[in-house]
């Protein structure tokens, strides 16, 4: 996280003066201290020539402050050893107390004297500079950016934060390194094609690289089916009677004609003289044949008993056949 330090305000110090007086120092001679009521044998005595003043005593010590610097904290003077004490904060770098006369410059709660904050790595001053800070470290945006940002995939460069940066399969690249290997044009957040280690903008990609579809003629960009080693876009694969896509399905050609199952079945399988339904030939699907006339495997069965004529002789009587058991009595 990048920001900048920030000083830490005190009320302004300076010297006591008497009420209704100049600012004065120390108290001159001949001039006698106001002590407090009850001292013993003492009371409040005003000489000839002297005016009596008020004490201005430190809040936490209550030792005098006249001649002495003093800080205001709510309104209320302290001399500089309490106020060090009680209120100055503890520098980050060093572990020494921010005195008064110092600049305290504080990030996220914590503080540092002015010398002591600097970069962890190179040790540079960080005052009125920018800085990233990486587990609880203070670095400036170099060091910062040589140890965690990304390097570019194209010039292998450091991309400096607060830079534009392009990201695609955990690789990263500057904005302006970001560019068609063909045509060397910024892709940005334009659409591209990765060909072995390298990007191309979509238009180059299918002039140098892309197969040509083989019913339309325009460049496969994605995806695509081959069918007798001719490349065709998927959409464009589909039965040649209904027009359905056949990508992903079964299906069969005739005369080089792609179809699916059931308009070849419609147009061109033979009818099985059992049970009329077309007679594929397709996966291995056996079937009898005789005198022009075909029957599914389970279909070539005896007209009266249902037997099963596969693979044994029988007899026709017109249009239907028969077990010889059957056909004993024809």
């Amino acid at each position: 996280m990048r920001g900048r330090p920030r000083e830490r305000g005190t009320e302004p110090r300076g010297r006591p003066g008497r009420r209704g007086a100049e600012p004065c120092g120390r108290l001159g001679g001949g001039a006698r201290p106001w002590r407090r009521p009850g001292d013993r044998g003492a009371e409040a005595v005003e000489e000839p020539g002297v005016t009596m003043t008020e004490r201005f005593d430190c809040h936490h010590c209550e030792e005098s402050l006249f001649g002495k610097k003093y800080i205001l904290r709510e309104e209320s003077p302290y001399c500089v050893a309490c106020f060090e004490a009680l209120f100055a904060n503890t520098c980050e770098e060093c572990g020494k107390p921010i005195g008064c006369d110092c600049k305290d410059l504080s990030y996220k709660d914590r503080h540092w004297h002015e010398a002591c904050f600097h970069c962890s790595r190179c040790k540079s001053s960080l005052v009125d500079k920018p800085f990233a800070a990486k587990e609880d470290q203070l670095l400036c945006t170099g060091c910062y950016s040589h140890e965690y940002s990304s390097k570019c995939q194209e010039c292998k460069k450091t991309i400096m934060p607060g830079t534009r940066k392009m990201e695609y399969q955990d690789s990263s690249w500057h904005e302006t390194c970001f560019v068609c290997r063909r045509c060397r044009q910024p892709i940005g957040t334009r659409s591209f094609i990765p060909k072995d280690s390298q990007n191309f903008c979509v238009p180059c990609y299918e002039k140098q690289y892309a197969l040509q579809c083989v019913q339309c003629q325009k460049p496969i960009t994605t995806g695509g089916v081959t069918y007798r080693e001719q490349p065709w876009h998927r959409e464009c694969f589909v039965c040649t009677a209904c027009k359905k896509p056949l990508s992903g399905q079964r299906f069969t050609s005739r005369e080089e004609f792609a179809y699916c199952l059931s308009c070849f079945c419609d147009l061109y399988a033979k009818k099985c003289a059992g049970c009329t339904n077309p007679i594929s030939g397709l996966g291995g699907t056996k079937y009898i044949s005789f005198e022009e006339r075909q029957w599914h495997n389970d279909c070539f069965n005896c007209k009266k008993c249902s037997l099963s004529l596969v693979g044994r002789g029988f007899l026709t009587e017109r249009d239907d056949i028969l077990c010889p058991d059957c056909g004993k009595d024809i």
